[in-house]
């Protein structure tokens, strides 16, 4: 298998974060739908996200493309950071502030309580020099780190707004990275001709010219395996795998490099789920595409990817190429995922055995749970003490 990871990196997630609030102040409610999920897709590969419903996979993908504002972290594409969010550095320096606060009061209290005993010789000694000494150096320091990350807020905020403008032509994600939807009913607009949904991307872009625009949609029609004519349909007058060769059309017609593909075989019928990876292999060929596959199918998964990433809560619990991942799984999750894995054998399926993962189970440690290579491009979440099981673990299975 072709090792990827030694070409050109295309997408790069730093710490990402993905949070949702709904209510107000007491009954505000925070859900951590993506909780600092790091990892990187190279030219060329298919880099699988795999977990059960509701992991925080969807949330990812659509963070990547910018459907959702991210919360905190950072998102690379071919090296442009395209999104990044300031939460994390405003709580810095809240915390900050209220850390010389804190040592404000300190300081206070210490000269209430000397002041009465202390002469005004008193004053200039040591002790009472170095408290002044050190209230002003620790403002100091505080002022110091605010002007810091406030200017790194306003690096950000100048690379968004740079992204943004249609004349930069150092970043081009939008039309470089283009989404394939779960649905292939919910993501076609029913009152667009098959012509107008495809063509939007070039519209988007700046496109007028009508003729140009009709031999491109005619064009990734062809490709993925539709006829010129039905260009003029409506997308309720196709089957489901048809509505859904639409969706990658729409997204090819822009010639993307990345493409995130959301579960786009999950609404299909089996028969018609072949056909659209055989599609999709064939294009990723052609065209020497990334693809982001996000699946809950890890039969599909197994087939398709090179490299597997496992969410668990909106957390990465786990990355590996995908024959490492299925012969060596460490995390008890990966095992819970990959004993539900069914296959068409009788006298396998007689005796299969489903394991459970019960976080509860795990043992908190003082030392906060890391992702940690174990061996070359294999990556675990855990604790030091986890690490090492799972250390010894492989080394016993090799």
């Amino acid at each position: 298998m072709v090792d990827y990871t030694k070409g050109e990196k295309v997408l790069e997630l730093k710490n990402v974060r993905q949070y949702f609030s709904s209510g107000w102040g007491r009954r505000k409610v925070v859900v951590k739908a993506v909780h600092n999920v790091s990892f990187d897709v190279y030219k060329g590969e298919v880099f699988g996200l795999v977990g059960e419903s509701g992991c925080g996979k969807t949330t990812t993908g659509r963070t990547i493309i910018k459907l959702y504002n991210i919360t905190d972290g950072d998102i690379y594409f071919k090296g442009q950071r395209i999104a990044s969010g300031i939460r994390g550095k405003k709580i810095a320096i809240r915390r900050a502030k209220e850390s010389i606060l804190d040592k404000k009061e300190e300081y206070k209290k210490f000269i209430i309580d000397t002041k009465s005993e202390m002469s005004k010789q008193d004053e200039s000694s040591n002790e009472y020099i170095r408290a002044q000494e050190d209230m002003k150096n620790a403002q100091e320091d505080l002022d110091k780190f605010i002007e810091e990350k406030r200017i790194e807020i306003g690096n950000i905020k100048k690379d968004i707004l740079r992204s943004k403008k249609d004349n930069n032509p150092s970043i081009e994600f939008i039309t470089k990275m283009q989404m394939i939807f779960q649905d292939p009913i919910d993501s076609l607009n029913p009152r667009m001709t098959v012509r107008e949904i495809i063509s939007e991307g070039l519209i988007i872009r700046g496109e007028k010219n009508q003729e140009f625009m009709t031999k491109e949609v005619e064009r990734v029609l062809g490709l993925v395996g539709l006829l010129p004519e039905h260009a003029n349909r409506y997308p309720h007058e196709f089957s489901g795998g048809q509505r859904q060769r639409i969706g990658i059309a729409r997204a090819l017609i822009v010639n993307p490099e990345l493409i995130i593909a959301d579960e786009p075989i999950s609404a299909l019928d089996v028969s018609i789920q072949a056909q659209v990876i055989n599609l999709l292999n064939e294009l990723r060929e052609k065209f020497e595409l990334t693809i982001l596959f996000i699946a809950h199918n890890l039969s599909v998964v197994k087939y398709f990817c090179n490299r597997i990433g496992v969410m668990y809560y909106g957390r990465l619990v786990e990355i590996a190429p995908t024959e490492e991942l299925f012969e060596h799984p460490l995390h008890p999750y990966t095992k819970s995922l990959l004993s539900a894995v069914p296959l068409p054998d009788p006298d396998y399926e007689k005796h299969r055995k489903r394991i459970y993962y019960n976080p509860s189970l795990r043992k908190f440690t003082p030392e906060k749970p890391t992702m940690v290579e174990i061996v070359p491009g294999h990556f675990v979440y855990g604790s030091p003490d986890e690490i090492e099981v799972y250390r010894k673990e492989l080394a016993e299975k090799k």
